[in-house]
């Protein structure tokens, strides 16, 4: 049977949450060693954020305008990250526990928000139950076939003798060709999507063969056909968008180009177009509407750390994020001015104090927020090129009688520029979205310097 993508994924707005860093909304349930909020990430330290945290901070989301939510891993683990699972039936218990997360979903739906998990099914930790027999019996255990073990007994030293994910010792590849390992992780993807959860990200997807994948879309669909399922892909994602596996992917090619127009440089507007017409045209059907379209991740430096503080081109780069084709979502901190190099640098605390969040950057994003909900142009419309020469690009989102016209101006310098007159649709006057300026019709538009407009057809008066 073919599922089809999920319409509701069209109109979403994505945050993407790194639990422990989140809040820390439940102390009673902190790590030994737990270090004060706001310190300095490391690879091994905690702060204590939880499940608890994120139920106390959606009415931060809801204010926000987020109405979807894609978690990083919250089942039992070792690590800050969650990525090494101990035990995929079982929340981490410095996160919260069962009725927690039963909480967390109940108290986000409540609000319309949605909820997607991370399906990490590539690797487990090395406290894993079943590699933990292994260990313990060898050749006798049920289990030594789960994993890829080239001689026993177990040993890490001076290299693992079993296959690992990026040579980590503590992540222990499963062995997905094995009947036993995809019942059981198909089990675990059914036991998670009974609980009612929205969706599932697909953790490097690209570690795991198609057939394995296009399984598991039967067994969650079954149950849930409108469960959106999003692939963690960096590079050309066709293979994973063709209606039997996922329904989209995380944009991180559309992030470089963004990169290389808006802060590098290495683009000008109109080898951006064409570059953003390529990747488009690798998105088959609807795919293109529901990629998942970020600025940054856990696993990548904060954009404004890349934009080196400037402030400028970090909105050019997140009002484009909004209005383009796909679906946007926002990196944790991000919306308030968090900086920070690569992992684990990217994963600092969230900052909750008003006084050191940068509220300029809050009312931004708030606004292109607004923008795209109000305009089911920039949800679910096509796109027309209208400009795209030097420092100036522009394009035309139309979807029945709604058009939004959104010109970008990366440079330093004012620019003047015509717009064909079919970009008007008979009206007289055009309203910016963002500042609440009228354009006439009749006279060239101006854009200044490190600046965006997005003119709606509505009827002004001046």
């Amino acid at each position: 049977m073919d599922y089809p993508i999920p319409d509701w994924v069209k109109d979403a707005v994505f945050y993407e949450i790194f639990p422990e860093r989140f809040a820390n909304g439940n102390p009673g349930n902190d790590p030994p060693g737990v270090e004060p909020w706001g310190g300095i990430p490391t690879r091994t330290n905690f702060f204590g954020g939880d499940l608890q945290g994120v139920i106390n901070k959606l009415d931060y989301l809801q204010v926000l305008g987020i109405n979807a939510i894609y978690l990083t891993p919250i089942f039992a683990a070792n690590t800050n990250h969650k990525y090494d699972t101990v035990d995929y039936y079982q929340i981490d218990p410095h996160f919260g526990d069962l009725e927690t997360f039963r909480q967390l979903l109940s108290e986000a739906h409540r609000r319309g928000i949605r909820l997607v998990l991370d399906a990490v099914f590539n690797h487990v930790g090395e406290g894993f139950w079943a590699f933990q027999d292994v260990v313990a019996h060898g050749e006798a255990s049920p289990y030594v076939n789960w994993f890829y073990i080239e001689d026993l007994p177990i040993t890490k030293e001076p290299t693992p003798n079993y296959a690992t994910y990026e040579n980590a010792d503590y992540l222990v590849r499963l062995n997905i060709h094995n009947p036993e390992v995809r019942r059981y992780l198909y089990d675990v993807a059914r036991h998670w999507t009974q609980q009612g959860i929205d969706g599932w990200r697909l953790d490097v997807p690209f570690m795991v063969n198609h057939r394995f994948w296009k399984a598991f879309r039967r067994v969650v669909k079954e149950i849930n056909p409108d469960l959106y399922i999003v692939a963690e892909i960096w590079q050309q994602a066709t293979d994973w968008l063709q209606g039997d596996e996922c329904d989209g992917a995380m944009n991180y090619r559309l992030r470089d180009l963004i990169l290389d127009f808006y802060v590098n440089g290495k683009l000008d507007a109109s080898a951006f177009d064409r570059e953003l017409a390529v990747l488009r045209a690798e998105h088959p059907g609807e795919t293109a509407y529901t990629m998942l379209n970020l600025l940054g991740s856990h696993d990548t430096p904060r954009f404004l750390t890349l934009c080196q503080g400037d402030k400028e081109r970090f909105k050019l780069a997140t009002a484009f994020l909004f209005m383009h084709v796909g679906v946007p979502m926002i990196y944790y901190g991000d919306e308030v001015g968090m900086n920070g190099e690569n992992d684990p640098d990217c994963r600092r605390p969230m900052i909750w104090d008003p006084a050191a969040q940068d509220q300029g950057l809050l009312t931004w994003h708030r606004q292109l927020i607004d923008l795209r909900k109000a305009h089911p142009a920039l949800r679910r419309g096509g796109i027309r090129i209208v400009h795209a020469s030097g420092d100036v690009y522009a394009f035309e989102r139309y979807y029945n009688d709604d058009h939004v016209l959104v010109i970008f101006n990366r440079g330093a310098m004012d620019q003047t520029i015509w717009l064909p007159a079919e970009c008007w649709h008979d009206k007289s006057l055009l309203r910016d979205g963002l500042s609440g300026r009228i354009c006439l019709v009749s006279e060239p538009v101006q854009v200044t310097g490190r600046s965006a407009l997005v003119l709606t057809h509505e009827l002004a008066q001046v």
